[in-house]
């Protein structure tokens, strides 16, 4: 696999970690970074090291959100081919909007998946033209890295059509670690410099590592080290608090109690680590700024140095389980738990042992090993393979039914294919429905409330008897054999592009019903309201009530939008797919039945449900003004209809244009408060 990466902040050595690794493991990277560099307040040289393949690009400007590369290296680069491009840059930054057009305008990198990475954990509306960047480049990923899972889910709710990976920041494991492993793991002590005689309740030395301005919370740490004098404090780094520590220091009486280092040298950052009993990472959340990973907590973690953080951002994340967590700006809490971190006994041990296994994780080993499966679900690539990288064989079949209500029709659906791995999720909470599984030998899960089909199904995506399976969707009042699952499991594996496929469908009286529907979109709903439906070339999905989904398409695409409580949930799952280059198919040679509509209830509350959920999936994929496009669309050719066709039709137009005139979603909101008046006034 061929990956170009591009990233200015790889100008510093030790974050090139990464592709050192990637090669590693047989990965061809090629990267090209900022020929110079502002890191840390100072000025960085691109200083490559034997055997890299990383290659220094001009930049104008300093702001890592507002500089430009040059862009003849970059067109030249683009003009070979990738498998993958990997742009290290955040969406909305200009440099990533000047790589996006320069691979538009590039024809041989035209069609090259591109990979973004995201930290911005607060959500911010960007100016103009900072919004369109970042839709922009949203909507061109095929996959996004982040270090946090609030930057990953932002990226998703801002528009990204899959699942944004959350992949650690990295360390050096030859670097980050005890003097001595075997003396980590021993009760006694951490592999410190320190000799265990100089430590006990007594002394307790407490280190802070970073820059000294009020948000990385270094006054709070202050005031947490004087309420216990048991607590000595080393300070590592520079900035305008630090006149301000010193006279706070002193002021409070504890000026022989802490000591200010300075800037730490990178050559000593390991050894300043070694030298203490518990690391602090008291950050204070702003407006416009918290912590987006916090390195300096998984640095000290492999050198074998319990971790105090506070709340701040993704704090909890990285530290929480491995360390101890406080609120932030609470002085009292904090310095509680750094005498309870940092005093020894078995306390300490077991968060040096929970240290140690977070920050394996976040070694450049295992973060390469989660950018190679980033790169290989976007390039759509079997997640079963062998020792060459070949598909091995087809991943096994999982059926998943979300049941509400209908016990005898779910035990129809369920008999026909009671060999295979089968999950209900039962939104209903019957305990018919868990008799029926416990007969039929089927797992049986209770979410304890119906979050509607979406929710239902994702239960079941996130808890897979076999994690890597192809999920079979079934509806509980549908039927198929477990032969004809096993002829759709061959058509999907048919085709490396395939996302989903459906079977033909036909009721209990044999009649046959459409199974594959256009996306829709503003202009096929104009292309129908006047009759020329014909001229749509909008892409095609399988209807959800019997849908084959592919293992590495959920990889990529995620689960389903739990937004849409009933109806246009996989066409939702089907557009993002269609967005990140899958396609949808019918399999007319297998087919399966339908009821259809068979626990679905009320009518009238079905239309209004559809509607709403159209409205949904349109406001959300082409945003208001599309929506009212559509919207217009809708009551237009429900007018022409209601004129022209006679009796109950005409009666049925004139009604759906006006659920489109009041609009749909407020319908629906109406509908549901009357039904729950009428809910508390039966139960009154």
């Amino acid at each position: 696999m061929r990956v170009l990466r591009v990233s200015h902040s790889a100008v510093v050595h030790e974050w090139r970690g990464r592709e050192r690794a990637l090669t590693s493991l047989g990965v061809d990277v090629s990267l090209l970074s900022a020929r110079r560099w502002h890191a840390g307040g100072a000025p960085v040289s691109l200083r490559p090291l034997p055997g890299e393949r990383v290659h220094g690009v001009a930049t104008i400007g300093r702001h890592p959100a507002l500089f430009l590369y040059d862009p003849r290296p970059i067109w030249r680069a683009l003009g070979e081919e990738w498998d993958v491009i990997d742009v290290h840059e955040e969406p909305f930054a200009l440099a990533t909007a000047e790589l996006l057009l320069l691979r538009a305008l590039r024809r041989r990198s035209r069609r090259t998946p591109v990979v973004l990475y995201t930290a911005q954990n607060l959500r911010k509306r960007y100016p103009v033209p900072f919004r369109w960047f970042e839709r922009w480049a949203l909507s061109a990923a095929s996959g996004i890295s982040s270090c946090n899972a609030e930057a990953a889910r932002i990226a998703e709710e801002k528009g990204f059509a899959g699942r944004a990976r959350v992949i650690p920041l990295g360390i050096d494991e030859q670097r980050f670690r005890p003097t001595d492993a075997a003396a980590a793991l021993n009760p006694g002590g951490r592999g410190a410099t320190r000799s265990d005689a100089s430590r006990g309740l007594d002394r307790i030395v407490v280190g802070f590592l970073g820059r000294l301005v009020p948000e990385k919370g270094v006054l709070v740490l202050l005031d947490a080290v004087a309420r216990d004098p048991r607590l000595h404090l080393r300070i590592g780094g520079s900035g305008p608090l630090a006149g301000e520590l010193v006279r706070g220091a002193r002021e409070a009486g504890i000026g022989d109690r802490v000591e200010t280092a300075g800037p730490i040298d990178p050559a000593e950052v390991v050894a300043f680590y070694r030298s203490l009993d518990v690391l602090a990472v008291p950050s204070l959340p702003t407006p416009s700024w918290t912590e987006q990973f916090g390195r300096v907590a998984v640095e000290a973690m492999a050198c074998g140095v319990p971790v105090v953080s506070s709340d701040a951002g993704a704090l909890p994340d990285v530290v929480g389980g491995a360390g101890l967590v406080v609120g932030a700006g609470d002085a009292g809490a904090l310095s509680d738990a750094l005498v309870e971190a940092g005093a020894g006994g078995a306390r300490s041990t077991e968060l040096l042992a929970s240290g140690f296994a977070r920050a394996a994780e976040c070694t450049w080993s295992a973060v390469a090993l989660g950018y190679l499966s980033l790169y290989r679900s976007v390039r759509h690539e079997a997640s079963h393979r062998d020792a060459s990288g070949h598909e091995a064989s087809a991943p096994p079949v999982e059926v998943v039914v979300v049941a509400y209500g209908a016990p005898e029709l779910l035990r129809r659906a369920l008999e026909p294919i009671a060999e295979l791995p089968v999950t209900v999720v039962d939104n209903s909470s019957m305990r018919e429905i868990a008799a029926i599984c416990d007969d039929l030998g089927v797992r049986y899960l209770d979410p304890g409330r119906n979050g509607g089909f979406a929710a239902g199904v994702n239960v079941g995506l996130s808890d897979r008897l076999a994690p890597d399976a192809d999920v079979l969707l079934l509806n509980p009042d549908a039927v198929i054999s477990a032969h004809n699952v096993a002829r759709l499991h061959g058509a999907l594996r048919a085709d490396a592009d395939l996302a989903s496929v459906g079977p033909a469908q036909v009721d209990d009286d044999g009649t046959p019903a459409r199974v594959d529907w256009w996306l829709p979109s503003p202009s096929g709903t104009w292309l129908e309201a006047i009759g020329l439906a014909r001229l749509r070339r909008d892409p095609t999905y399988a209807i959800g009530s019997v849908l084959l989904l592919r293992a590495e398409a959920l990889d990529q695409v995620g689960g389903f939008d739990e937004r849409f409580f009933l109806y246009a949930e996989e066409a939702d799952w089907a557009y993002r797919a269609h967005r990140l280059g899958w396609r949808h198919a019918a399999v007319p040679e297998v087919t399966a039945a339908h009821v259809g509509a068979g626990t679905g209830g009320d009518p009238r509350r079905r239309e209004v449900h559809f509607h709403a959920s159209q409205e949904r999936y349109l406001r959300k994929h082409y945003g208001s003004l599309g929506w009212q496009w559509a919207r217009l669309g809708q009551w237009v050719g429900a007018m022409l209809r209601s004129v022209v066709l006679p009796g109950e039709r005409g009666h049925a137009a004139r009604k759906r244009a006006a659920l489109y005139r009041l609009g749909p979603v407020r319908v629906e909101a109406r509908y549901l408060a009357r039904a729950h008046s009428r809910a508390e006034r039966a139960a009154a």
